[in-house]
C-alpha cells in the first residue's frame, strides 16, 4: 500500500484497539500524526498495560567486564582493541568493590556487560557468574546481551541455547537487550559491522524466552537508519515477543534511546551526528507504545535526553524512568553527562505528576531500603535539566 491509502486517523484508532500496526503504517503515524495525537493514544494505552499513576525505576550498576572487544563498532568510544595500553579485565576485588558499593546505594542488582574478547570464552562467564553469587547470593546478575552470547557461541562452536542454559545455571538472571541498534543488516553493516546480525540477535532473544530467561530490547535511534527501518525493528521485537511461551515474561520492557555522536567514528567521518530534538524522542516512545502492544514497559532514556524530556515521556506511553546509574561507562563515552540520585530520580517523577515505585528488575515493586547512601556526583556532569 502507498502512504496516500492509509489514514491517520483509522491507524490511530487501530493503535488504541492494541492492534498490530505494519511498518509501513507506523512509518505514517510518525511521519503524519501531531505528537499531541500521538501522545494521547500511547498516554492511554500505557493506562490499558499498566494502570494507574505509578512510574518505577531501579537501583542497579552498569559494570563492564572488559573493554577489549573486536567488533569495532563506529559509534563506541568505549572499546579497546586486544593488547591496547588502557585495555582491562575486571577482576574479583574490583568486582567486589562495586557490589559492596550497590548494596549501600540500595541496590540489588548488577547489569553487567563487555566486549567481545577473543579470548573469554563460556567458562570464563560461567566461572565468574558462580564466584560472584558465592561471595553475594542476593547480588542479581541482569547480564550480557544477544551480541556477546553470539559471540561465545562462535567462540565454543555450540548453540545460543546451550549457552544461554550454561550461563542460566551457573547464576544468570536476565538478560538485558543491549546491541539491538537498529534491527537491519544494512544498517549493522555500517555501524556495527563486527557483531551479530539482526536475525542472530532475534534468535538468541527466541532461544532465551523458551529458557524463561526474563529479557529486555532496546533500540539505538538517529544515525544512518530510515523510519521505515526503525518502524520495522519494532514489528520484529513485537512478532519474536508474540512466539515466547505462555507462562514466560520475554521482554518485559522497551528502551529507545537517540544515538549519542561526541567522539564517534561515525561523527567523524560525516556519517552520522545526533539531530534527534526533544519532540522527536517524544515521538518515538509514544511510537514504541503503539506499536508494541504486547509489551508492558516503556523506559524513558534520562540518561541521553535529559530530566524534562524524559519527564514529557511519562505522558507519552512510558511507565519507567530506569536506573539512577551508578556507574555507566559505555553511553557516557559518547557524550551522555545527565545524572540522578535516589533522591533525584524520585523527585523528578513526582514533578512529573506520578508516584516512584522502586522496583527489581522483574518489575516487581520493592520497599525503598532505609538509611541508604547517595552516590556521589561529578559536579561538571550533574546536569538533570
Amino acid at each position: 500500500m502507498k502512504m496516500d491509502d492509509f489514514s491517520t486517523i483509522d491507524l490511530l484508532d487501530k493503535g488504541l484497539q492494541l492492534k498490530p500496526l505494519s511498518a509501513a503504517e507506523g512509518v505514517h503515524l510518525f511521519e503524519q500524526a501531531t505528537t499531541s495525537d500521538l501522545m494521547f493514544v500511547a498516554n492511554q494505552l500505557r493506562q490499558k498495560q499498566r494502570p494507574g499513576n505509578i512510574v518505577s525505576w531501579i537501583i542497579d550498576r552498569n559494570s563492564n567486564t572488559t573493554n577489549v572487544c573486536i567488533a569495532n563498532c563506529k559509534f563506541c568510544n568505549f572499546y579497546r582493541r586486544p593488547g591496547h595500553d588502557e585495555s582491562y579485565i575486571t577482576t574479583i576485588e574490583e568486582y567486589k568493590q562495586k557490589i559492596e558499593e550497590t548494596f549501600e546505594f540500595g541496590g540489588q542488582q548488577l547489569l553487567l556487560q563487555g566486549g567481545h574478547h577473543p579470548d573469554l570464552g563460556l567458562k570464563y562467564y560461567c566461572d565468574l557468574f558462580v564466584e560472584l553469587k558465592s561471595l553475594y547470593p542476593e547480588l542479581k546478575l541482569h547480564a550480557l546481551g544477544p551480541p556477546e552470547i553470539a559471540h561465545i557461541t562462535k567462540l565454543e562452536g555450540t548453540s545460543h541455547t546451550e549457552v544461554l542454559s550454561a550461563l542460566k545455571d551457573a547464576g544468570l538472571d536476565s538478560l538485558p537487550g543491549a546491541g539491538a541498534e537498529i534491527l537491519s543488516d544494512r544498517v549493522r553493516r555500517l555501524v556495527s559491522k563486527g557483531k551479530c546480525g539482526s536475525k542472530e540477535w532475534l534468535d538468541v532473544m527466541r532461544a532465551a524466552h523458551q529458557l524463561h530467561l526474563t529479557t529486555s530490547a532496546t533500540m539505538m535511534f538517529g544515525h544512518v537508519e530510515t523510519n521505515l527501518e526503525r518502524m520495522q525493528h519494532l514489528v520484529n521485537i513485537r512478532e519474536v515477543q508474540d512466539e515466547k511461551p505462555v507462562d514466560a515474561n520475554g521482554f518485559l520492557a522497551f528502551i529507545p534511546w537517540p544515538f549519542m555522536d561526541e567522539g564517534t567514528i561515525l561523527k567523524k567521518l560525516k556519517r552520522a551526528r545526533n539531530t534527534c530534538t526533544g519532540d522527536e524522542y517524544v515521538r518515538m516512545i509514544a511510537m514504541s507504545r503503539i506499536m508494541l502492544p504486547n509489551i508492558k514497559n516503556i523506559q524513558a532514556s534520562w540518561l541521553t535526553v535529559g530530566k524534562k524530556t524524559a519527564q514529557i515521556c511519562l505522558h507519552a506511553g512510558a511507565n519507567d524512568f530506569g536506573s539512577i546509574m551508578i556507574e555507566e561507562n559505555v553511553v557516557s563515552a559518547a557524550g551522555a553527562a545527565f545524572r540522578f540520585t535516589s533522591q533525584g530520580i524520585q523527585d523528578a517523577i513526582r514533578e512529573a505528576g506520578y508516584e516512584p515505585k522502586l522496583r527489581d528488575q522483574e518489575y516487581n515493586y520493592r520497599e525503598l531500603p532505609k538509611n541508604i547512601r547517595q552516590q556521589e556526583l561529578d559536579r561538571e556532569l550533574l546536569v538533570v535539566d
